[in-house]
């Protein structure tokens, strides 16, 4: 049997505790090639995303992939890194921040707020460790992808209840699936896009550029590509838009299979090419702006899209910090600590409510 790590001391009669593990992707350390490949080579190596053999993989990962990638993305990353670190983290962090605030203004102070990444630092492992140090026996896992799909919710759950195997007394665990319908989601989408057209004016068409998979994740039953379609059907009724006025499409294409389709780079193109003079992009599957919002959309996608004739091309940035989505993050946290927060009645309390029953009719 492994070694399990010791537990925090234990007091008698502590009420029960929640806290809030807030989940994102991850990010290399710093932008340089060494910090990259060692974070490319955790990511890469999830069999949750990159569904191949292990024996075929491998080699391809070890011997080409993370010889000719890092430098390549080191660059790509030092193009959008904050003086305060990677902007994935750094937004994040403020996020869980700020969550904790709003969750005290609203009566609900004693709930510790952590962040855990699935690949890189902070770990999931290192953020439940904190929260079990602080009495945390009730813990909601939060991650922040709106859509479900296994190489991103799924695989962060895998690493909660892996980090979870190493304690002896295990706390209680929710998990937030999704929230790629919830209406203060959509909401806060649509006001990001209405404030951003207030100031520069509106475009010709409207692309929603949602993370890539590949097709066959569909095809097995993943539901992520149903989620982003639902997703931007609500965000174009909430933004009042016609048929022809936006476009889904999906970015991050990586190796030589077939992925979702139409491709980000491609719709940018077509539409360049077709007349339209003016585009707005924005990534309703990201709660924070990364380097794929920053980077592949902000400086490729605009590239691509001048360089086949496009006019003007605006990138709208992700959600991170704004007032309205914090707090429908918070309504988000609320409704799934749904009885965890109020306190369960005590045995004098239930037999007052059995004989409270059977005065108004209840059988004995």
């Amino acid at each position: 049997m492994p070694k399990l790590l010791p537990e925090p001391p234990y007091k008698h009669g502590n009420p029960p505790l929640c806290g809030i593990l807030v989940s994102n992707l991850g990010t290399p350390a710093a932008p340089t090639p060494d910090a990259v490949r060692k974070y490319l080579a955790e990511f890469l190596s999830d069999p949750r995303v990159v569904e191949l053999p292990a024996a075929l993989w491998k080699p391809i990962l070890h011997g080409v992939v993370l010889r000719t990638r890092p430098a390549s993305s080191a660059a790509k990353y030092a193009k959008i890194w904050l003086p305060e670190g990677s902007p994935l983290l750094v937004h994040t962090q403020r996020q869980a921040a700020l969550l904790k605030g709003y969750l005290g203004e609203r009566g609900c102070g004693r709930i510790p707020v952590e962040v855990g990444m699935r690949y890189g630092e902070p770990s999931i492992a290192t953020a439940l460790a904190a929260l079990k140090a602080q009495g945390c026996d009730r813990i909601l896992f939060l991650p922040l992808y709106p859509q479900y799909a296994a190489s991103t919710t799924a695989t962060a759950q895998d690493a909660l209840f892996g980090a979870m195997a190493a304690y002896r007394n295990s706390p209680a665990i929710r998990t937030i699936r999704h929230f790629h319908d919830h209406p203060g989601y959509i909401g806060a989408l649509a006001e990001s896009v209405r404030a951003h057209w207030r100031q520069s004016g509106r475009p010709e068409k409207l692309v929603m550029s949602f993370h890539g998979l590949p097709k066959v994740s569909l095809m097995r039953g993943d539901p992520y590509h149903c989620e982003c379609q639902k997703t931007a059907r609500l965000l174009a009724e909430a933004l009042g838009l016609e048929a022809d006025q936006h476009v889904i499409a999906f970015q991050s294409l990586f190796g030589r299979q077939e992925w979702l389709k139409p491709y980000t780079a491609g719709v940018l193109e077509s539409l360049a090419r077709a007349g339209v003079g003016r585009v707005d992009v924005i990534c309703p599957g990201f709660t924070a702006d990364c380097l794929e919002t920053l980077e592949e959309i902000g400086i490729e996608g605009k590239a691509t899209f001048l360089a086949a004739g496009g006019k003007e091309y605006h990138q709208i940035p992700c959600l991170n910090e704004r007032d309205d989505w914090i707090h429908a993050l918070t309504d988000i946290a609320l409704e799934n600590l749904s009885g965890w927060l109020a306190p369960a009645p005590d045995s004098a309390g239930l037999a007052g409510q059995r004989e409270r029953a059977i005065a108004l009719g209840a059988a004995d």
